[in-house]
């Protein structure tokens, strides 16, 4: 994962709970690529069909509350989001999203100055992020979480590349495709 990057901004409130991400009826759905369709589905039912890869949520306080279900983070990794900037994260969700290879920042000002569609940059080395024209500190990334989200997404590379079908990270079981 690249430690600068930009990316396209889908701007959420506070307490945004795991059932908004995916709700509990969407998450049983066995296959990852049907269950991401349903992802904000009551809040923003375009997001499943118009997110792109690489694109970059912004939040308010406490985002991922509520369940445990590891799916809300999986849904929004398979759905392209590398990254999460927000006030403040649910303990639960922030280890889900960075096992997902989500990228989290806490930022408390960037939601004032940015809309959904605006594009935000992030430098993972200068701690900070980038919106119409202003930059915000963020807080930092420790090692290990960076290094994490690194190796999801070169064990991932290596599974696309050789045509292996995962399971839920981190690959416990493969299969040929």
């Amino acid at each position: 994962m690249e430690k600068k990057f930009s990316g396209k901004i889908w701007k959420f409130g506070n307490d945004i709970d795991t059932d908004t991400i995916i709700p509990g009826k969407r998450g049983t759905i066995p296959d990852r690529n049907e269950m991401k369709k349903y992802a904000f589905e009551l809040l923003k039912p375009e997001f499943g069909s118009t997110v792109q890869p690489g694109d970059i949520l912004v939040a308010g306080t406490n985002f991922g509350c509520g369940s445990s279900r590891e799916q809300a983070a999986t849904v929004l990794s398979y759905n392209g989001v590398r990254c999460i900037i927000a006030k403040s994260f649910a303990r639960i969700f922030f280890r889900n999203a960075f096992n997902s290879g989500i990228l989290l920042l806490t930022c408390d000002q960037i939601q004032d100055v940015c809309e959904g569609g605006d594009i935000v940059t992030v430098d993972v080395d200068a701690q900070t992020v980038s919106v119409n024209g202003k930059t915000f500190k963020v807080g930092a990334v420790p090692e290990n979480l960076y290094n994490m989200i690194s190796l999801y997404f070169f064990f991932r590379h290596i599974f696309l590349h050789n045509k292996l079908r995962c399971c839920e990270p981190p690959f416990f079981r493969c299969e040929a495709v």
